[in-house]
């Protein structure tokens, strides 16, 4: 489809993006609606209690790196989990690479713990995952423990907050629990809420499904998770592709979640990492025939002009909108080959 379009100048990419008001890859908001975006293409866990794990996460190429209380640690090594992420806070350094601390679900009588050590750290981390997040009760209790932990402190910048269903219930109560988010957020100005990742193999778990290689036992929960996310402006994180051997799979699945609208995937190993994060983005291909699209589009719409056709089809506003998301997605990560 874009191959005629990979020759397209440089100056008519830039353009585009001066003479266009974005829309944004969260959904469709428009600037004045708009947040700083954090590309999450790649989000990869790291266990809290590795350091060295740690410490070579900090080499990749790598959007987004979790660094895990929960799941990845084992029940006798939570407290080594918290000091060794503690460290890491203040002394590694991320670079480009968002520097994320998944803590332990609010029902797990660990979060306390964890939300006290980590953000003792001089450094904040730039974002917090909640886990098993099933109720507006859960963001609750959340709320209320990080602001004793945060009592007395200046911060510079909020960090941002993501939240995980991982069960029918957390499904069911997807939009309830962002709306009591916002609420808060907007109240205690303590945090940013700015997506929801889908934990698919508790979810499997919790309503009795078996998974399965193409994973259409969880078609339903994906779109539902994608547009209720989008509803909120808020990024989607699809699920882990747990064949660590099958890089065939993994490409297959990411490009898949694309498609769907999710703006990335969760990743547990390093060589996952370039195959998703280029899936999540655009191609050269893409991105010149967005401005190519965007400027035809300007031009129509400066001489006073409706509907148009380009390059033989007729386009509407979903198809502008369309190429606005991949110029605004290519503006925060950059587009790549092919």
């Amino acid at each position: 489809m874009f191959d005629r379009f990979a020759n397209v100048g440089e100056s008519k990419v830039n353009q585009a993006f001066r003479t266009v008001s974005l829309a944004g890859v969260y959904g469709g908001q428009t600037e004045s609606q708009s947040k700083p975006y954090t590309p999450r293409r790649a989000v990869m866990y790291v266990p809290g209690n590795d350091q060295k794990k740690i410490q070579k996460v900090t080499s990749l190429d790598l959007d987004c790196a979790v660094l895990d209380c929960e799941d990845g640690v084992a029940a006798n090594k939570k407290e080594e989990a918290r000091s060794t992420i503690r460290r890491a806070l203040d002394e590694c350094d991320f670079g480009l690479t968002e520097c994320v601390v998944r803590v332990n679900s609010v029902t797990s009588g660990l979060m306390e713990d964890d939300l006290g050590e980590v953000l003792g750290a001089k450094r904040m981390p730039d974002t917090l995952m909640l886990p098993k997040v099933e109720r507006p009760q859960d963001i609750d209790m959340f709320t209320k423990r990080l602001k004793e932990v945060l009592q007395g402190r200046q911060l510079e910048t909020r960090p941002f907050l993501i939240t995980y269903v991982e069960s029918a219930m957390g499904l069911m109560n997807l939009r309830d629990v962002f709306k009591k988010t916002i609420d808060l957020q907007l109240k205690e100005q303590l945090y940013v809420l700015d997506g929801v990742v889908f934990g698919s193999d508790d979810f499997c778990a919790d309503i009795g499904a078996t998974r399965t290689a193409d994973a259409k036992e969880l078609l339903y929960a994906r779109q539902k998770i994608v547009t209720c996310a989008k509803a909120f402006k808020l990024q989607a994180i699809d699920m882990v592709h747990i064949e660590l051997k099958d890089l065939e799979g993994i490409e297959r699945q990411s490009l898949e979640g694309a498609r769907m609208g999710f703006t990335g995937k969760q990743v547990i190993h390093p060589s996952h990492v370039p195959i998703v994060q280029r899936a999540f983005s655009p191609t050269q291909e893409q991105v010149a025939w967005a401005a190519e699209l965007v400027e035809a589009f300007s031009k129509h719409t400066e001489s006073g002009k409706g509907a148009f056709t380009f390059h033989g089809k007729m386009i509407d506003m979903p198809s502008v909108l369309q190429a606005k998301n991949i110029l605004q997605l290519s503006a925060n990560i950059g587009p790549t080959q092919g």
